[in-house]
């Protein structure tokens, strides 16, 4: 063969290799911008999240071209985890959710999530999983595993009109630290006509949506937990949790520093807004949410002491789940990460109120900034130090609705409040035999 003929077959057989790679590294292009995660978010708190979630995605997926997320904002806590075992069992389950740190037993003995630890590749992944503050992974484990990731996460504060304490004779600069204290300054602050039609309550603490977190911020404080870590066993009926039901209970029937009956969880901050109280509990999560709409100087402060200080954890965390190719749990995972570094931990907490879930967030210059203008926002934090996990037991929709029923049973009076922990535990007790 004349070397021309050999030069030209040679080039003509490079160009075939040339081409068969370039169109083997276009599928593979092709292939790895296929891998699309949906994400359910809930929506349970105000302000403008979606548009923040929003922006995270975007910036996520400028960053990694191959990747694609699609939020899907599913209403509030309980109505995204009914969503997400729908999907789940019909065969469109997200791949990421942010749902209840108390969703977790519920979500491992449905058997759709994927435990953590098993996909961390590198020193790096077990390091980020160190990262997060010890109290919020007591909601993230169980069975030796951990089953989600800390995002969104808060403790109860107490946020009080520090302009009704001035005009009560309180010092407007000092929270009630004790229980005694709460109910000396709601008596001053409570306001009454002659007739004694009320304008201005001391207190609200929230009971129509999940009461078991109120409560919780008072058995806590009388030094008592509602079940064992593995969530197999309640202790609703310890006298010490009666004591602290009654407590609540006689805010309103003794003190009548707080509205009889029950209080809506959406209203409290509307009264708040509304100078109807003077003090209420609420998330941290609602701290910007206060800061944007209190036309009024306002504290924040920690949960009121009794025998000890104590609030429980709450908020959500993110959740990988089952029947995902390997590309998209890496995405998910790397997703997750990505959300919780120091600097987006930040921010998110700069933006919503939550608590940033590391300790390293708080040492960044945007969180530093935002202290040094709004020192308030360190509360929560520095409460991280006397708060444990939040009530989370198997079949936790049972079990906490028979506690809910019953906290709300004591205080609309139609039970006391030994007779709606006996019921509560008595129904906690049946409902948990099976995982005994």
């Amino acid at each position: 063969m004349r070397i021309g003929a050999i030069v030209g077959r040679a080039l003509a057989i490079a160009g075939t290799v040339a081409a068969l790679s370039f169109a083997f590294a276009a599928a593979g292009s092709a292939a790895a911008k296929d891998i699309a995660l949906t994400f359910y978010y809930p929506i349970s708190v105000g302000g403008p999240i979606p548009k923040i979630i929003d922006g995270y995605v975007a910036a996520f997926e400028k960053e990694n071209p191959g990747v694609t997320i699609k939020p899907i904002y599913a209403g509030a806590y309980d109505d995204a985890l009914i969503k997400t075992l729908t999907a789940f069992k019909s065969g469109t389950s997200p791949d990421i959710a942010v749902l209840l740190t108390t969703d977790l037993f519920t979500l491992i003995d449905q058997n759709v999530i994927e435990p953590i630890g098993p996909l961390l590749k590198t020193a790096a992944d077990r390091a980020w999983l160190a990262s997060f503050y010890p109290v919020f992974m007591d909601n993230s484990r169980a069975d030796g595993q951990t089953w989600s990731i800390p995002f969104q996460r808060s403790t109860i504060l107490v946020y009080w009109n520090k302009a009704a304490f001035a005009a009560a004779g309180l010092d407007p600069d000092k929270a009630p630290s004790t229980w005694d204290d709460m109910v000396a300054d709601g008596q001053k602050l409570t306001r009454r006509d002659a007739g004694g039609q009320v304008s201005q309550w001391g207190i609200e603490i929230p009971s129509t949506s999940g009461p078991q977190w109120m409560l919780q911020g008072m058995t806590l404080a009388n030094n008592v937990r509602l079940a064992n870590q593995a969530g197999t066993q309640t202790y609703f009926d310890k006298p010490a949790v009666i004591e602290a039901l009654q407590f609540w209970v006689d805010l309103s029937r003794k003190y009548r520093i707080e509205p009889p009956g029950t209080i809506g969880w959406g209203t409290t901050p509307q009264d708040f807004f509304e100078r109807k109280t003077a003090m209420m509990w609420q998330s941290s999560g609602n701290l910007t949410n206060v800061r944007t709409n209190a036309g009024f100087p306002f504290g924040v402060g920690m949960v009121p002491a009794h025998s000890t200080r104590g609030s429980p954890t709450g908020g959500g965390n993110f959740y990988l789940f089952k029947n995902m190719t390997a590309e998209q749990r890496d995405a998910a995972l790397k997703f997750v990460e990505w959300m919780t570094t120091p600097e987006r931990a930040a921010d998110w907490s700069i933006a919503t109120g939550y608590i940033a879930v590391r300790p390293d967030a708080w040492q960044t210059p945007a969180m530093q900034k935002y202290l040094a203008g709004f020192p308030d926002a360190a509360v929560a934090r520095d409460e991280l130090r006397y708060a444990a996990a939040e009530l989370s037991t198997h079949d936790d929709a049972r079990v906490g609705k028979a506690l809910d029923d019953n906290i709300q049973a004591a205080l609309i009076g139609a039970k006391t409040s030994a007779q709606a922990m006996k019921d509560a535990q008595a129904q906690a007790a049946r409902i948990l035999r099976p995982y005994q």
